[in-house]
């Protein structure tokens, strides 16, 4: 059974969407990818990710 993360560090974000972890941060910042946040840790939803890749390009 392959297993499947819910939760995603930003630099684990970085490294899958290959932007800098700046960036990344960037985008929590203005609203455009959502996080949460867990104690002291920023993370991104498994499916908040996925919807920001399928709205890629969506708004041009």
């Amino acid at each position: 059974m392959q297993e499947t993360k819910l939760l995603y560090r930003v630099p684990e974000v970085a490294s899958a969407l290959g932007l800098s972890r700046a960036k990344v941060y960037q985008l929590i910042q203005s609203g455009t990818l959502r996080s949460v946040k867990i104690d002291s840790s920023r993370l991104v939803k498994a499916a908040d990710l996925r919807q920001f890749v399928a709205g890629l390009g969506e708004a041009a």
